[in-house]
């Protein structure tokens, strides 16, 4: 039997732990088709039917769930052998996959990439801005970003970014005109805020804090989101108010289109944080990321 191409068997295991086509492809910056024919070669040169499709999903065969339970270890000897290689060059060389929220892959490494980048034109970066919370190692990710709320206690975490970061709660003029402003977190049930939706489908309540008092608002609204470029748009035509990053308003509040209410009761938070699983053979780039980031000041 002829010896599979590894980078068949490499997108086999992609294809199977994505449950799919079209999120593996997306993940590696392919075509879907490019791992469909992947698979076929596979498939072919193996003899056996490795993955059952339907027009919903991409499961596994039994002969395709031996081969992937074996195979995924197998290819993480075999990058952890090429990155052992990375030590004898001048600077690294490979992919180094991030899992990211949108907060961060707007406001926090677009700086860090395009510095480290230039240090090291030999690496690849994949960011995916996803703020589901998935495992990140187990959807094929080198390391995440997460806030420490999110931080998983087998991992190591490495301050990224600034070292503290705030929620606004902020409207238009035009709006605040009409309905006045909120002078405690519990009128903000008089209002209308424009809600935010995780693609995870969670809607997490407005949470403020003074002085030991807490106090949880789940708000009401026209307009329900996953994306802040819209639900900006709503605030500064006055549709409703906003609660948000800091930074995802920053420059509609330097302009007066937006103006912050009750920020005596959006105390800071703790910033990002890089993490990864603790390993020793860590993957050269992952490795040179993580020295480029301690060494940038905090902020």
């Amino acid at each position: 039997m002829p010896t599979p191409h590894l980078d068949d068997l490499d997108a086999f295991a992609a294809i199977v732990r994505d449950g799919g086509f079209r999120v593996a492809a997306a993940k590696r910056g392919v075509s879907a088709s490019s791992l469909s024919e992947a698979l076929r070669r596979l498939e072919s040169t193996l003899g056996v039917r490795l993955v059952n499709r339907t027009t919903r999903a991409v499961t596994p065969t039994d002969a395709g769930s031996k081969l992937y339970e074996r195979l995924v270890p197998a290819l993480g000897e075999v990058g952890a052998a090429l990155d052992a290689v990375n030590m004898f060059r001048d600077s690294p060389v490979g992919t180094l996959r991030l899992n990211v929220p949108g907060i961060v892959a707007r406001a926090v490494l677009p700086t860090l990439v395009t510095g480290f980048l230039a240090e090291n034109p030999a690496v690849v970066m994949e960011v995916v801005a996803d703020d589901t919370f998935l495992d990140v190692l187990a959807a094929g990710f080198d390391a995440g970003v997460r806030y420490d709320e999110r931080l998983e206690r087998d991992m190591i975490a490495v301050p990224l970014g600034p070292r503290q970061q705030r929620f606004v709660l902020a409207g238009a003029p035009s709006y605040f005109a009409a309905r006045g402003r909120p002078n405690h977190p519990s009128e903000v049930l008089d209002h209308v805020v424009i809600r935010h939706r995780f693609a995870s489908g969670v809607s997490h309540p407005l949470e403020f804090e003074k002085d030991g008092e807490i106090v949880r608002v789940v708000p009401d609204g026209p307009l329900v989101s996953n994306a802040i470029e819209l639900e900006i748009a709503a605030a500064v035509a006055g549709i409703g108010l906003i609660a948000t990053f800091e930074e995802f308003l920053s420059s509609e509040l330097q302009s007066g289109a937006l103006e912050s209410v009750l920020g005596e009761w959006l105390p800071p938070f703790s910033g990002p944080f890089l993490y990864y699983h603790s390993r020793r053979n860590m993957p050269g780039p992952l490795r040179a990321f993580v020295d480029f980031v301690k060494r940038r000041p905090k902020a």
